[in-house]
This record gives C-alpha cells, structure tokens and sequence, in this order.
C-alpha cells in the first residue's frame, strides 16, 4: 500500500464531523502552527517542496513569500474550489467527506499568511457542498479554532464560503477574485498579480483545495521529512481523480513513485480495463493537458518508464509528454474515438470562453464547428491543417490559460491521432456507424450535435 497523508482517515466513520476528526488526531497542526512564526511556517512549506495541485505546480511556499505585506492593509487568503475540469473530481471528495481537513489547513495557512477573513470559492454545481463545509467551520469556531484570539494565540481568523454560479473561467485565481468581489468572472491582465492587488485590492493568496490540504501534514510531519516522500521535485503525495474506461473509478493517493502502468493495471488502484481491453490512450492530468497513446504514455521518447509525477509526465515536452495536471486521469480504451472526444472538449470549452480575448472567443467556436464536420462526416484533409493552424494561433495569445486549455487538446489530438482524423474523412459512414450507431450516413443530421 501506498502512503497516505491525506486520505489515511478517509475510511474512518463519522470523520466528517468534528469530535471524530479530533480524536484521529485533527486540529494538531493548529496548535503546532500557533507556537511558531508565521515565517517559520512559510519555510517548512518551501522545505516540503509542495507544489499548487491545482494545475500548473508551482511551489507553493514561493507564492506565499511573494505576498506584500504594506503596514496597515489586510491579506487574505483564498481557497480556489471551483473544481470545474473535466474529468477533475478529487478537491469534491475532500471537502465533502473529509472537510475539517480543508478547514484546517486554511487556519495553519491564513496564520502563515496573516489572513484574518480566508474565503472559499466553491463551485456552483456543487450545490450541496456549502452546506457540509458551513457545518465544519461552525464546529472548528464552537471548539475555539476559528473567530478571535484563537487558542490564547492573539490571532483572529474568519473564514466564509462564497458560491460561484457555475463557470470554468472562475477557476483562472483573477477571475475567481472578480467574481468573488460581485463582478462578472473575467480574468484580469497581470501584472498586477494577486500577490499585490487581489480581492478588493489588497494582498491576496489563491491556493487550491488540496494543496491547503497538505499544508497539514506537512505542519505535522516538518518539511523534510514531507520532501522525503515521492520523488525529486514532485514530493509528498497526490490526489488523483481516475475516471474512464477502468474497473475501479474513483479517487486515489499516491506518492509519485508508482509507474503509469501499476496505477492503470494494479488492483490497489484503477484495476485494469474492463473487458481485457487494450489500452488507446489517457488523458494525465484533467482536459486541459495533452492526450498521450497508449506507447508514449507507458513509456518516455527514450524508452524509459513513465511514473505518474509531474517530471516523468512531461518528459520530452508537448511533443511526446503531458502534464500532471489537476490529476484527472481519463483513460480511454481501444473502442474510443480520439475525434468524437476532442469535439466533445472542444464543445465544453467554446461553451466556457469568457469571450474576453478574440483568439479564444473566435477560435474555440471555430475549432468546435470544424471538428463537428469531421466527427458528422463531412470533413475535408484541409480541415485538418486548418485546425492545427487554429489551435497555434490560440495558444500563448490570450489574458488567461483557458485559451491554452482549449488548444492543447486539439494540437496533442492531431500530433498523436492525424491517422484518425484521416480515416474519419475518408470514411464518413462507417465512421458515422461505429460511433453513433448508424445504419445510414442520411441519419447523422440530427444525431451529431
């Protein structure tokens, strides 16, 4: 069995709740966290080497240093739950089953950070979610965690939670800020960056979920011993959402260690594919990342293992890796149709564009258009390189990442699967047969939507 840190109570009855968390040994960080400095903490977070789970992996106990701290303005610190990848689903578990852990590890990092009024942004799907965490932030405030002089220590914290109304882009730390202020969630130009001018213009910290999550163990255990688990840079562990074709869907922690076949094939984790099927490919880390198939994924360019950390993923760049992500794991077997899923995404992210930059606005609807006239049948070999020229103009040339988001898959899907797109061209009806069941290629007008 892997380590857990995380989840390691996950199992435990009642864990939910206050008086269960306590007595598995909840709220110690808290009071580890009280009796030192706020500095102190920030440097067992470097000394971890803990990376933003978020999505993009930058260090974490950097981000917190880069701060202002100008005399007489407040802080905060914002927890960025607005889970909203496709194929992401491991920040949901934590806050819906394990919620005190959230809780606490945003007492320990809004003690570091000098953040007296801490909120969390929640995504709006997850309607029943606020409730859960409303109850946990009762409990830590009636047992003397949360509110004013918090265990005798002279320091006061709130923390409030703030529902969104159900957008992708709100994940993007800016256009969560606008939102969370009562504006329309649209991404801010940088600088100034959040650690200058976030909410309300004042110095603001975005973290994720499950990164201030692992602020606990890693209070508990001390940064070095943290660092020592997983592997070089991508230390302690990660969460994973496992989805697709795999027998054991679900959420799973592992120390980075483990190689991409033992977590898809092994029984502690994805269990294999259903059906004896052979693996076709996998997305590694949320929609957003590249496609890997199914020989780059189980190995590197150089022939090498590939492990499930953030090095060994993107080994060899775009061209051959991935990303780890947000860990949304997608895996696809040899029955699934490589373009009949990018159209899917490509769908998605035209509907999530905030419409801001005209790369992304444009170029997201013109991608969708064009991979429904391949995927319905009526695609030419130009559209092809038309879409591969539309994706590198959207890439790098808008405010925030979800126009990368939305290339990315497209461009990975190309490189890796032109046979396909090919074969979808030139063979529409059987195309059309295999992925929507269709005995004539007449009936497609209204099936592919």
């Amino acid at each position: 069995m892997g380590v857990k840190l995380l989840l390691k109570d996950a199992h435990v009855e009642g864990i939910r709740y206050y008086d269960t968390y306590r007595k598995q040994g909840g709220y110690a960080a808290v009071e580890k966290a009280l009796k030192m400095t706020p500095e102190a903490i920030v440097e067992e977070v470097k000394k971890s080497g803990l990376r933003g789970r978020g999505g993009a992996g930058f260090p974490t106990g950097m981000k917190w240093s880069f701060i202002a701290k100008p005399e007489g303005v407040p802080r905060h610190l914002v927890c960025n739950a607005d889970e909203s990848e496709p194929g992401t689903f491991k920040d949901r578990y934590l806050m819906e089953f394990i919620p005190h852990l959230l809780i606490e590890g945003l007492i320990v990092s809004s003690f570091a950070l000098g953040s007296n009024a801490t909120y969390i942004y929640i995504r709006g799907e997850y309607a029943w979610i606020p409730d859960i965490l409303e109850q946990a932030i009762a409990e830590a405030k009636a047992n003397g965690f949360l509110g004013k002089n918090i265990l005798g220590s002279g320091f006061a914290c709130e923390i409030y939670v703030q529902r969104g109304a159900g957008a992708y882009i709100c994940g993007e730390e800016t256009a969560l800020i606008e939102s969370l202020e009562g504006k329309r969630g649209n991404p801010r130009i940088k600088p100034p960056f959040p650690a200058v001018k976030g909410v309300w213009d004042r110095p603001t910290v975005v973290n994720n979920v499950e990164t201030l999550a692992a602020v606990v163990p890693i209070i508990n255990l001390g940064g070095e011993e943290y660092a020592k688990i997983g592997v070089g840079r991508s230390t302690g562990t990660k969460l994973i959402s496992a989805c697709g074709n795999i027998n054991k869907p679900g959420v799973y922690e592992i120390d980075m260690t483990i190689s991409v076949e033992e977590f898809i094939y092994s029984d502690e984790y994805c269990g294999g594919i259903p059906g004896g099927k052979r693996l076709k490919a996998c997305i590694p880390g949320g929609s957003s990342v590249p496609i890997l198939p199914a020989n780059l994924l189980l190995k590197t360019a150089k022939g090498e293992t590939r492990y499930m950390n953030y090095e060994s993923l993107s080994d060899g760049g775009f061209a051959t890796g991935s990303m780890m992500g947000s860990g949304g794991f997608i895996v696809f077997d040899e029955d699934q149709c490589v373009v009949k899923n990018t159209y899917t995404l490509a769908r998605f992210y035209r509907h999530e564009s905030c419409g801001q930059c005209s790369p992304c606005r444009e170029g997201t609807g013109w991608m969708e258009k064009i991979l429904k006239k391949i995927d319905s049948g009526k695609g030419d070999i130009s559209d092809i390189d038309l879409l591969w020229d539309i994706q590198r103009k959207i890439e790098g040339n808008t405010i925030c990442p979800l126009g990368d988001a939305a290339a990315w898959p497209v461009a990975a899907a190309i490189r890796h699967f032109r046979d396909e797109f090919e074969w979808h061209v030139l063979n529409p009806e059987e195309c059309l047969r295999r992925n929507y069941g269709l005995a004539h290629y007449a009936d497609a007008r209204e099936v592919v939507v």
